[in-house]
C-alpha cells in the first residue's frame, strides 16, 4: 500500500475578468459560458470528481457569485420542473453537499501563482490538484480517461509534482509554456528538469508544452509566499513549480486525449463545434448545418 497521501482537494482559479469575451462576460463569468449546453466550470469539475477528487476550492473575486449558485440546489426551478415531471437529470453533475465546494477571494488580481496561494488555508498540509478551467481537456475518443485521472494515477505511481503536457508541433511551442524534460519514465510519463515560458524559436528543449493540470506538494504555498513578482508584473505558479525542481520529484504526464483552448474565441468556437459534432442527439444536424454554412 502506498504511503502517499491522497489527492482529495482541488483548486479552481475563476476570479478571471474575462476581458477577451466582452461583452458577454460584462455580467456572466467567463466560465459559466457554455460549450454546447454544460458550462466550462462544470467540465472541469467533472473531470476532478472522475478522479476522485472530494473538495472543490474555488478562488474567485468580485461578481463571481454565480459560479458557487451553479453548484446549488434552485428550488423554483427544480420545485417546477417536478411539477411538471420535467426530466431533471441534467442537473445532476451540478449537486454537492455541504462542505465538498468551498470558495476564497482573491481581492488583487495578482496572477496564477498568486491565486493559488489564496487557498493555502483550504489546502492546508496536503498535497493538490489545480484545474484551469479555460483549458477545456477532453478524453480520448472511445471511452478514454479524463486528463487529472490520468494525472492521479501517475501520482500514485511517482509521487510528488506532476504537470499534464501535450506535444505540439514545434513551430507553435513559442507561445506556450513548455517542459525542459529529463529521463523517461514510461510513453506518457516524463520527468522534468526544467520549465521555460514560451522559449524563443529554435531554443525549444523540447515539443511537451504545459496544459493547464497540475498536481502539487503543500510546499509550494511557502515558496509562493515569499516570491516576487515575476512575467506581466505578476506572481506566476511556473516559477515557484522551477523553484521546486530539484528538490521534489517532478513528473510530467502526456495526456491522452485533446485540449481547447476555450480562453480564446478561435478556441471556444473551436470547442463547441468539435463537441457539438460527437454528440448522438444533434452531431449529424450540426455536420449537415456546418456544410451548407461552407457551401454558401
Amino acid at each position: 500500500m502506498s504511503s502517499r497521501k491522497p489527492i482529495r482537494k482541488a483548486v479552481f482559479p475563476v476570479a478571471g475578468l474575462g476581458t477577451r469575451f466582452l461583452p458577454a462576460t460584462k455580467a456572466i463569468p467567463k466560465e459559466l459560458l457554455p460549450i454546447v449546453d454544460r458550462p466550462l466550470i462544470q467540465y472541469a469539475v467533472d473531470e476532478a470528481r472522475e478522479a476522485g477528487i472530494e473538495q472543490m476550492i474555488f478562488v474567485t473575486g468580485r461578481g463571481k457569485t454565480a459560479i458557487v449558485e451553479h453548484f446549488d440546489i434552485a428550488y423554483e426551478l427544480e420545485a417546477t420542473m417536478a411539477e411538471r415531471a420535467k426530466d431533471m437529470a441534467a442537473l445532476d453533475p451540478t449537486r454537492f453537499t455541504p462542505g465538498e465546494i468551498i470558495t476564497v477571494r482573491q481581492q488583487v488580481p495578482l496572477g496564477l501563482g498568486h491565486a493559488i496561494w489564496c487557498a493555502r488555508a483550504i489546502v492546508g498540509d496536503e498535497p493538490f490538484a489545480i484545474l484551469l478551467p479555460d483549458e477545456l481537456m477532453v478524453a480520448a475518443k472511445g471511452g478514454g480517461t479524463g486528463c487529472m485521472k490520468q494525472m492521479v494515477e501517475a501520482y500514485e505511481d511517482v509521487g510528488g509534482n506532476l504537470i499534464s503536457v501535450l506535444d505540439v508541433p514545434r513551430e507553435e511551442v513559442s507561445s506556450y509554456g513548455v517542459i525542459d524534460p529529463g529521463a523517461e519514465v514510461s510513453t506518457t510519463l516524463t520527468e522534468v528538469a526544467g520549465l521555460v515560458e514560451k522559449p524563443a524559436p529554435g531554443n525549444e528543449p523540447s515539443t511537451k508544452i504545459v496544459s493547464g493540470r497540475y498536481i502539487l506538494q503543500p510546499e509550494v504555498m511557502r515558496t509562493l509566499e515569499n516570491q516576487g513578482k515575476g512575467a506581466g508584473g505578476e506572481i506566476q505558479l511556473t516559477d515557484a513549480m522551477a523553484r521546486m525542481i530539484g528538490t521534489q520529484p517532478f513528473h510530467a504526464v502526456t495526456f491522452a486525449g485533446r485540449r481547447f483552448d476555450c480562453g480564446s474565441k478561435v478556441g471556444f468556437v473551436e470547442a463547441t463545434l468539435a463537441l457539438a459534432l460527437e454528440r448522438e442527439d444533434m452531431g449529424a444536424e450540426v455536420r449537415a448545418m456546418a456544410e451548407r454554412l461552407l457551401a454558401s
